[in-house]
């Protein structure tokens, strides 16, 4: 059965409202206007204006509005039309979301999510294209949720609802309208577990989100060169799963990093440190990184392409290391 990400994103956020009166959805045209990228389409309809509430274009106010209603108990999701725009309310993000369970002592909770497409989508330019895990990742006190199919998108997003901890839901554009053979979930699934893929024994590519699409994509000319990959999908950014990883790295020997993020300081560059600290005596080669090339995303479709992470560039790393 055939669902897009869309599709399970909607259908995620439509069975949290009916299930729990708490929840609401706020943002820029999430009612009226079924949502930019249609997500919340038909739910103003079914659960009305008091829990389904178009803001007015001020990141800062709707996500400070959403913070003290979770404050006060509800379960706010805060839906920023980019994640880009939540640069807008960073300090509501950062400094009350994440750090005041930790500054009550614990007797303060903010059961709150935000989410939205992050990443790259089409000649977008470099304001409207940039990666946002290794950012939010940083932060003690969020979690940060990055998936990459349907299934994991409706299960992960149920999750983050139901956690009483701050949660940053990064989307991503382009996987939206993808569909995925796969029926969702009838639970949440746990934040902060890493899933193997693929098994495989002749190299391990860790990726999350849209750095999947593009592994997946080199798969077939991979196998034509005999190569057996174990394809590990983080699915969360924080907490970080390295269980899995290490333990492949520890049968396959050699690591390749996938992700559309810059690569300073980025997700990957952590994985590979948890890699050496943990696994360094099983390495057989060094780790390699694809990633964004280290610049603004440029708005020429030629020069975005090329800035881009892409199956070739993960054939050309996955070379390198066998």
């Amino acid at each position: 059965m055939g669902i897009t990400v869309r599709a399970a994103l909607n259908q995620a956020l439509r069975d949290a409202l009916t299930e729990d009166q708490k929840v609401l959805l706020l943002g820029e045209e999430v009612a009226q206007y079924n949502g930019p990228f249609k997500i919340s389409e038909g739910l103003l309809k079914d659960f009305g204006p008091d829990r389904i509430i178009d803001t007015p274009i001020t990141e800062m106010g709707f996500a400070g509005l959403g913070v003290g209603l979770a404050f006060q108990g509800y379960k706010p999701i805060v839906e920023f039309m980019t994640m880009n725009f939540s640069m807008q309310a960073i300090d509501q993000i950062v400094n009350s979301a994440a750090k005041t369970n930790y500054m009550s002592g614990g007797q303060m909770g903010c059961p709150i999510v935000f989410r939205g497409p992050n990443g790259s989508a089409l000649q977008n330019a470099a304001q409207h294209s940039q990666s946002f895990g290794a950012w939010y990742a940083h932060v003690p006190g969020l979690k940060v949720v990055s998936p990459y199919g349907a299934a994991e998108s409706y299960g992960l997003l149920r999750a983050a609802i139901e956690d009483p901890d701050p949660v940053v839901f990064l989307e991503h554009e382009m996987l939206y309208g993808q569909t995925f053979e796969e029926e969702l979930p009838t639970y949440a699934l746990p934040i902060g577990k890493s899933e193997v893929m693929l098994p495989g024994k002749d190299v391990t590519i860790v990726s999350f989100s849209i750095g999947l699409h593009h592994v997946m994509q080199a798969l077939p000319q991979l196998r034509e060169k005999n190569i057996e990959p174990e394809i590990i999908n983080l699915r969360t950014l924080r907490p970080l799963d390295m269980a899995p990883v290490i333990e492949s790295i520890r049968k396959t020997n050699r690591l390749v990093v996938v992700e559309e993020g810059w690569p300073f300081c980025g997700v990957g560059s952590e994985i590979i440190t948890q890699v050496l600290e943990n696994a360094f005596d099983y390495l057989d080669a060094p780790p390699v990184r694809v990633t964004s090339e280290d610049v603004p995303l440029p708005y020429a479709i030629n020069l975005e392409k090329m800035a881009l992470p892409s199956a070739q560039k993960v054939i050309i790393a996955v070379d390198r290391v066998v």
